[in-house]
């Protein structure tokens, strides 16, 4: 029965010789130790033999397969390396002597704006979140104080997935993690909760000058105690005069949303056409740049906050509009074209 394993052996051995490809190695794998390979069908020869010859054929046996093993492994290596070395001599030669290329790309205005407005808040003592794109219905709508099959969902025509989840049609929808996450701290040692989140939203629209179906916001929240609507105003005003770096005429009026109460829009003086009107601004003059408000008691308390004791401010900053204003881009849709040509107008090199 040895007899049988050193002929099996030096036939692998030659087998292994030709062996070219990882295709071929993993065939000889499976025609020596598979199910049905040589070595296992020496096993099954067992049990013809006395206890006494079982012991040594075993052990005889296990050793090829053990050498059968090693061999493959280190076949498998050398394949490997010689694959590798294939692909080194296919690639080009490089002159290192040659002057590198130093032109380089710019930041999207999107992005330029968006961290201008971080260092900003952040100056002001707000912590920079970061929210999935993804978001559950309760996230949404339902934490937000809009129920199920309530008129206000009508305001955003929401791309759903056929998970039940949707893409989030506003920042707002990371609130109710914020107010969870920050609440103890709130609660337990005075701090209030500043946070600003920014993202990306998506809703079925239209797209036009002034609309486009994906664009980004900056969420933004305070909550303490005392809390008025003299606190949003000054943050709002400080936030627009160091991103423009002037003084920007801004007008507040009423405005429905049913996360705060009251609400507000907060509207820009157009920059593009200097309020005379004109497509990016309907031709109103005007801007809708951030809806706002005092946070609406059952917002506060689905995030685990006692409205009696804590109240706060909640403003949605498009930063897709905001960039239009500092950039003078007329038409929104300019910003997702992925046109270089244009964006490299409004960017800056970095």
């Amino acid at each position: 029965m040895s007899e049988k394993t050193l002929e099996l052996k030096q036939e692998f051995l030659e087998s292994l010789k030709n062996v070219n490809s990882m295709d071929e190695l993993e065939n000889i794998r499976i025609a020596y130790l598979g199910k049905k390979g040589s070595v296992t069908e020496l096993l099954k020869e067992m049990k013809n033999l006395s206890n006494e010859e079982k012991k040594t054929f075993g052990q005889k046996v296990n050793e090829l397969k053990n050498e059968v093993l090693d061999k493959i492994s280190q076949k498998t290596e050398e394949l490997k390396q010689k694959e590798l070395e294939k692909e080194f001599s296919l690639m080009p030669e490089f002159d290192i002597s040659i002057p590198a290329d130093l032109k380089r790309g710019s930041y999207h205005p999107i992005t330029l704006a968006q961290r201008q407005c971080e260092n900003i808040f952040k100056s002001m003592g707000f912590v920079v979140a970061d929210y999935s794109e993804v978001v559950s219905d309760y996230e949404c709508f339902e934490a937000l104080n809009i129920p199920k099959h309530h008129p206000a969902r009508d305001m955003q025509d929401t791309y759903y997935l056929e998970n039940g989840q949707l893409l989030k049609s506003h920042t707002s929808a990371a609130q109710n993690a914020i107010y969870k996450k920050y609440k103890d701290a709130l609660i337990n040692e005075g701090k209030p909760i500043k946070a600003i989140f920014p993202g990306r939203c998506f809703r079925n629209e239209a797209t036009d000058a002034n609309h486009e179906n994906t664009f980004f916001q900056m969420e933004g929240i305070m909550v303490d105690k005392n809390i008025s609507i003299s606190n949003l105003i000054f943050f709002m005003k400080t936030m627009l005069s160091e991103v423009f770096q002037k003084d920007v005429k801004v007008r507040l009026r009423p405005g429905f949303f049913p996360f705060v109460e009251p609400g507000f829009e907060l509207d820009i003086n157009c920059l593009i056409c200097g309020g005379e009107g004109c497509p990016s601004c309907k031709h109103s003059g005007w801007l809708e740049l951030c809806p706002c408000g005092m946070i609406h008691p059952e917002v506060l308390k689905a995030g685990g906050i006692d409205p009696e004791e804590y109240t706060g401010f909640a403003f949605g900053l498009g930063l897709t509009r905001l960039v239009m204003m500092k950039y003078g881009v007329k038409d929104i849709r300019d910003l997702n074209s992925g046109s270089l040509k244009t964006l490299s107008q409004f960017t800056e090199d970095k």
